[in-house]
């Protein structure tokens, strides 16, 4: 009997190298961390694989012998000959960055390893900086640093999110129907120290991503574990302080992470009226993974901030001399907002060839804001004061199951899930105030309820070097309002389908080249109480795009990605500053060049650059009075980075935002800006000092302008012009870290 158990080990042994077959490990760093996106390559089959969020991976065509590389930019490649096929656990070494060991075809997501590459070099401190890592993404604050940025992107002024969908850990920032506008995206709850990935996509070309993906999405990640504790204290210039706490929680605790942050910040800005800003963020992740290699995710958070502003002024009053550039016509603009997120989110390895990867969600988020953009111009005697205010619950879940096949000798990965988004928002209100205590009328007043429900799938058709991704996705959504204004109690509603195609190809045309071509039509939704006033007009205005495009090497430490793309849309939005609401204003068509560049020049010294040129236009009015107000034609960022020089770190950047047609007959001109940062830090053991400078130059920019008809209280006609808020001056600030 024994000697034919052992003739059989000896027959089992023999098969499994005749023969290959499908091969089960994981990748981890090594603090024994999984690695998601690592490259397994079998350099004897030439067969291929990326792990997942768990480290796991499962490669075909292997045997015992082959030769396998396992790689990830930033950690050193590991070459091993396959001896065994039980329990591969893969460590990788973490390193410095290096340009030149990154092979396109090997990478499953260039944009996300760009970010990677760019958040390691350059770190973010700040919630402008971390929106600042998505290439030719431009912001702008404008009502004293508690409102969420200005947006733009691929020529348009989205507001705050109206064409852009954002999220962190699968939670949707932009606010539907908000008090404010729509897509309203307020970011300011992410702490920057915690975020570990930024993914993005420019164009509405990606079927998991629904609502507002129109220009693009951005999603964030935060870290899942720390590799320090770190506490830091920040001051600077006009009254700043900042400081952020992260705390490991469990330290050797396998198969188990859990920390928490704080982040306090105030600030008196250099308005002469002070901003009186200050926001508290508390933030607790926990994460476990199952001896099945499932990962079960716990996070909770808490924002609460508040300020008050000098809002925009009109240029005619800076130029006569009657206030200064940080001046103020009404200081009594300002307000209040506060956010609770609880999130749960759990990825199942169901089988070799399947897995599982789902999230629910629960937000409170409450607003308030008091504004003033005309003056005097509807009210000679109180002023044009307007109140928002809203309180929100939003409940949802994402589910998504991904499950690679092969047809033939064709690789097949279909991904498809459903989702459900609903929110209750209630006492939506919009009142005019005076002196942000007394309330004058109220304009609205209502309860809104909202519900999304998707179903997406999306396949992926892999023909060795060429990937063809069809893909589908169909939402669903109910608009109710109740308005409290009207004596009758009455429910309107309105319903409406959508269904969006996607068609992407990709081409692995050399290891250092890929090219594609990304199609697909996106959507926006309108505002609750514009859908149920129409009738339900214009409810889901789609777009329609295509993007052509490369990543290229053309040397060991340059990358280079360029598109050439056009959008249409079906309907603008354009906000109303004296309304406060937004407005359909016709169809639009965009199309322009994005290029960007990362040249890493020595080991520790890297050089970067975005740029994108855009021609955007309204369709249906006459050539001269067809421009978008707003909407950036070029702009350009870029700088130096040094990363780890002898415990130095730091860099150079800048950003740049051309000239820009402010209303429809270019008549009236929004002013470009240059403006450039500075920021060096030395890191002695344990501790890190460091200084920045906002604006290294001193140059007079304004951050947001508008072409606002205003009138002053002295005035008798209104007048139209450019109103601004202006952008940082010289802002000196200091830093010291302790990490534990």
């Amino acid at each position: 009997m024994k000697q034919i158990s052992i003739l059989t080990f000896i027959m089992s042994c023999f098969a499994f190298t005749a023969y290959s077959q499908n091969v089960k490990g994981r990748v981890v760093n090594e603090l024994n961390q999984p690695l998601e996106a690592a490259y397994i390559y079998n350099q004897t089959s030439e067969s291929h694989a990326h792990t997942l969020e768990n480290g796991v991976f499962v490669i075909a065509n292997t045997k015992l012998g082959d030769s396998l590389r396992i790689g990830l930019l930033g950690y050193k490649t590991r070459i091993i000959t396959l001896e065994s096929i039980e329990h591969l656990n893969f460590i990788l070494e973490e390193k410095a960055f290096q340009l030149d060991e990154m092979v396109i075809t090997e990478e499953l997501n260039t944009v996300s390893t760009i970010s990677r590459l760019d958040l390691n070099v350059t770190p973010v401190n700040s919630t402008q900086e971390v929106l600042r890592k998505v290439p030719g993404l431009f912001i702008g604050q404008h009502a004293g640093g508690g409102k969420a940025e200005q947006l733009f992107l691929r020529g348009f002024d989205i507001d705050h999110g109206t064409d852009v969908s954002i999220s962190v850990d699968g939670m949707p920032v932009n606010m539907v129907s908000h008090a404010h506008g729509q897509g309203y995206s307020d970011l300011h709850f992410v702490i920057p120290e915690t975020v570990n990935k930024i993914d993005f996509g420019k164009g509405g070309y990606y079927a998991q991503e629904g609502d507002f993906n129109t220009a693009g999405y951005v999603n964030f990640k935060t870290k899942d574990y720390l590799k320090e504790s770190e506490v830091s204290f920040s001051v600077g210039q006009f009254n700043t302080m900042r400081t952020v706490g992260l705390f490991n929680l469990l330290e050797d605790t396998k198969n188990q992470n859990a920390y928490v942050a704080l982040e306090y910040i105030n600030t008196d800005g250099p308005f002469e009226s002070p901003q009186n800003f200050n926001r508290l963020n508390l933030f607790g992740k926990y994460v476990m993974f199952s001896p099945e290699n499932d990962k079960l995710i716990l996070t909770a958070s808490h924002f609460t901030s508040r300020w008050d502003a000098s809002g925009q002024i009109p240029q005619r009053e800076v130029d006569n001399g009657n206030i200064s550039r940080f001046g103020a016509i009404d200081d009594t603009e300002g307000g209040q907002t506060e956010r609770t997120n609880l999130n749960v989110t759990f990825d199942k390895y169901i089988d070799d060839h399947t897995s599982l990867s789902a999230n629910a969600f629960y937000s409170h988020y409450a607003f308030e804001l008091y504004s003033n953009f005309t003056f005097f111009l509807e009210d000679p005697i109180n002023g044009d004061q307007i109140y928002q205010k809203e309180d929100r619950n939003i409940f949802g879940v994402n589910t998504a199951i991904t499950h690679t096949t092969y047809l033939g000798d064709t690789e097949l990965t279909l991904t498809s899930g459903i989702g459900l988004r609903h929110d209750i928002s209630d006492d939506v209100e919009l009142s005019r105030t005076l002196n942000r205590s007394t309330t004058l009328e109220n304009i609205q007043l209502g309860d809104i309820n909202q519900t999304n429900i998707d179903a997406f799938v999306n396949a992926e058709f892999e023909f060795g070097k060429f990937k063809v991704a069809p893909a589908l996705r169909l939402d669903y959504f109910k608009f109710m309002y109740n308005d409290a204004l009207q004596s009758n109690y009455q429910t309107l509603a309105e319903t409406k389908t959508i269904v969006s195609p996607k068609l992407n190809f990709y081409y692995n045309a050399q290891d250092n080249l890929q090219l594609y071509l990304k199609s697909g039509i996106g959507f926006h939704s309108n505002d609750t109480r514009v859908v149920v006033a129409n009738g339900g007009e214009d409810i889901l205005p789609r777009s329609y795009g295509a993007d052509l495009g490369s990543v290229w090497k053309p040397f060991p430490k340059l990358v280079v990605n360029s598109a050439l793309w056009y959008l249409f849309l079906e309907q603008e939005f354009v906000y109303v500053g004296d309304a406060g609401i937004v407005e359909p204003s016709g169809k639009t068509r965009r199309y322009g060049l994005d290029l960007g560049l990362r040249y890493q020049l020595t080991d520790w010294l890297f050089l970067d650059t975005d740029a994108t040129l855009t021609n955007a236009r309204s369709v249906d009015d006459p050539d001269g009075e067809n421009y978008i107000p707003l909407a950036p034609d070029f702009t350009l960022i870029g700088g130096l980075s040094v990363d780890d020089l002898n415990g130095f770190s730091g860099g150079l950047r800048f950003r740049y935002l051309d000239d820009r047609a402010a209303n429809e007959d270019n008549s009236i001109v929004a002013e470009g800006y240059m403006v450039t940062d500075f920021n060096v830090n030395y890191k002695l053991n344990n501790i890190t000092f460091g200084f920045a400078i906002e604006n290294l130059f001193d140059v007079d920019w304004n951050e947001t302008q508008f072409a606002t008809e205003s009138r002053l209280q002295n005035e008798a006609q209104s007048v139209e012009e450019i109103h601004f808020t202006p952008g940082t001056p010289f802002f000196l600030k200091g830093t010291v870290s302790y990490r534990f």
